[in-house]
């Protein structure tokens, strides 16, 4: 395959912020791939942009990488490695300071939806019939809520690990969402989401979890499997360097990670993201010990999806998951990368959307390309909605594929 021009323009997220969408026209068809941006971000992750904004990246697309990729041959994934040794002549920075990592993750979407004609997951895993299963945002706080009293725990999750069909798992969640919104109407008139698709109560994290409690029992009731609760906590939004702000406490470090395996141990969670700031391996490492066998305890900002960060923790046994976001590290083969790294070290990886989301579904076939246990894409909003029903169609085609 040989590229033939590349344009690039600047469009809006779901949060209504600037992001770059690129256009790629090749020897064999065109493709497009836009990027997204978190609110909650780790100080460790690359920059979306440059200091300028996006309209740097824009011009450099449209007036440098248009000449200096003319012509270039891309036949196979390993090709873009040298796509981004290219990209490193104009950007030597660690964290794409001057051409931004967004950039580097939208041309590379685009690239490789025109090179797998469009189906990235049989392109990348022939074969394979393995889906991952849907972690979604009910409700929501932290920093996704300019509300003052809201809670300060960032996410509110279901995951149904033991489901046999993505499908099935994705329409728990759904109803879920429905239902838990008639709970909560019990305290607000006219609840309001989060800019995730999320509710977003003025309720404390304990009234909230005995919301979710309650609802989700009653609902594992009518279906064969099981739905359970997470939180991405995002704990380093609300450390101030010495203590753990909640809006009628300060815990000490010991007493939030007490709080924490308190909180998994009494709403039997599954999942936890980011219970400590984002330097606390040890933290982790403890709160992890703990409770091993029945929650996932999952490294987002502590990790940034960089691997030498995810050897320490492998290394202080700190982690059983990550996150994995592809736009945080700004490179799809580092993304591949680490998620075979985690998965060699026994660890769960879960690719993940951004708040800022479009309505780009590459993450969903790259979740089935690498073999990637959970994805994490929310529950409600068009673009969340657009990497859930694209799964759901790969499901689909994977079963009339079984047929024949």
């Amino acid at each position: 395959m040989k590229i033939k021009e590349i344009k690039a323009k600047k469009i809006s997220n779901s949060r209504n912020q600037d992001t770059i969408q690129i256009f790629i026209k090749t020897d064999i068809g065109k493709a497009e791939a836009s990027a997204p941006s978190g609110a909650s971000k780790s100080k460790k992750e690359v920059m979306d942009f440059p200091s300028s904004g996006v309209k740097t990246s824009v011009e450099f697309v449209n007036n440098v990488l248009n000449q200096e990729l003319k012509d270039f041959e891309i036949n196979e994934f390993n090709d873009f490695e040298k796509i981004e040794n290219i990209l490193k002549k104009y950007d030597d920075t660690e964290r794409w300071e001057k051409i931004g990592g967004n950039t580097v993750i939208a041309l590379e979407f685009a690239l490789l939806k025109m090179l797998s004609k469009g189906k990235i997951w049989s392109y990348l895993n022939p074969g394979t019939e393995k889906l991952p299963r849907p972690l979604g945002n009910i409700i929501g706080g932290g920093a996704h809520v300019k509300k003052t009293n809201a809670p300060e725990i960032q996410e509110f999750l279901l995951l149904s690990l033991n489901c046999k069909s993505f499908t099935k798992a994705a329409y728990a969640n759904y109803k879920i969402h429905k239902l838990v919104k008639k709970q909560i109407k019990k305290y607000l008139s006219r609840p309001k989401m989060t800019d995730e698709g999320a509710w977003s109560p003025e309720l404390t994290i304990e009234e909230i979890l005995d919301v979710l409690t309650k609802v989700v029992t009653d609902y594992n009731k009518t279906i064969d499997f099981e739905v359970r609760i997470g939180l991405d906590v995002a704990a380093d939004s609300f450390y101030n360097g010495k203590e753990y702000v909640y809006r009628n406490k300060k815990l000490t470090r010991k007493e939030q990670i007490k709080y924490m395996i308190n909180l998994i141990e009494k709403y039997n969670l599954c999942y936890v993201e980011d219970p400590l700031e984002e330097n606390d391996f040890k933290g982790f490492a403890e709160i992890t010990k703990k409770v091993r066998k029945t929650c996932l305890i999952c490294g987002d900002d502590l990790i940034a999806t960089k691997i030498e960060l995810l050897k320490k923790a492998i290394k202080e046994n700190a982690i059983t998951s990550l996150i994995v976001k592809p736009n945080q590290i700004g490179s799809i083969v580092k993304t591949r990368e680490i998620i075979k790294f985690a998965k060699e070290n026994r660890i769960y990886p879960v690719i993940s959307h951004r708040s800022g989301e479009t309505m780009d579904s590459t993450i969903a076939d790259l979740s089935v390309a690498f073999n990637v246990p959970i994805i994490k894409c929310g529950i409600y909003g068009k673009e969340r909605e657009a990497k859930i029903n694209r799964i759901i169609d790969i499901e689909e085609e994977i079963k009339r594929t079984k047929k024949k």
